[in-house]
């Protein structure tokens, strides 16, 4: 049903697709760059159906309670909880998704490293830091809004050089349009 939806959408649109998911990956931090709009999730969302990507997200767990939470559940989120962990402090939300990655045989989260739809000059590292701490690579998905071209770019694997490697990421992202480019990757 979603992937007739997706298509659809995809078709009213006038998307089109640049599948590129390696083989055989299983698990992974997608990044989905760049995120300028509201309209992102949607066309994202459809995307990763369409290229038959289990993409899932993560919201706190208050969220994920009634008709909200079977719509965002529906939708590919993962409650996160940040239970209490040996010492007595919250863990974080990138310990949870680390974890939520080591235990899991196939889980695909996915992340906006801006961390808002506004132009942000640096990004948030906490992907990084859950993909190195979990042994995955992180992908690159992009929405080129220009060309109206969703898809799948480099993947990464983290090798701790992170300010290279995320320099590596954005240099990606910067030649990627998103639906408002003054708030894209500059």
């Amino acid at each position: 049903m979603m992937k007739l939806l997706s298509r659809f959408v995809f078709w009213v649109a006038g998307w089109k697709l640049k599948v590129g998911w390696p083989d055989g990956l299983k698990k992974a931090v997608l990044i989905a760059i760049p995120h300028t709009s509201n309209w992102d999730l949607l066309y994202a969302r459809a995307a990763f159906y369409l290229m038959d990507i289990p993409v899932q997200f993560t919201i706190k767990k208050e969220v994920m309670v009634g008709p909200l939470g079977w719509l965002i559940k529906g939708l590919g989120g993962i409650a996160i909880d940040r239970k209490r962990i040996p010492g007595g402090r919250k863990q974080t939300y990138t310990e949870a998704m680390t974890t939520m990655l080591k235990e899991a045989d196939e889980l695909v989260i996915m992340v906006t490293p801006e961390g808002t739809r506004s132009y942000a000059p640096k990004w948030k590292t906490g992907f990084y830091h859950i993909a190195l701490g979990a042994e995955v690579p992180v992908v690159i998905g992009f929405l080129d809004y220009k060309n109206k071209v969703a898809g799948i770019g480099p993947v990464i694997y983290p090798n701790g050089d992170i300010h290279a490697q995320i320099e590596e990421m954005m240099a990606f992202g910067r030649t990627i349009k998103g639906k408002y480019p003054e708030k894209g990757i500059l």
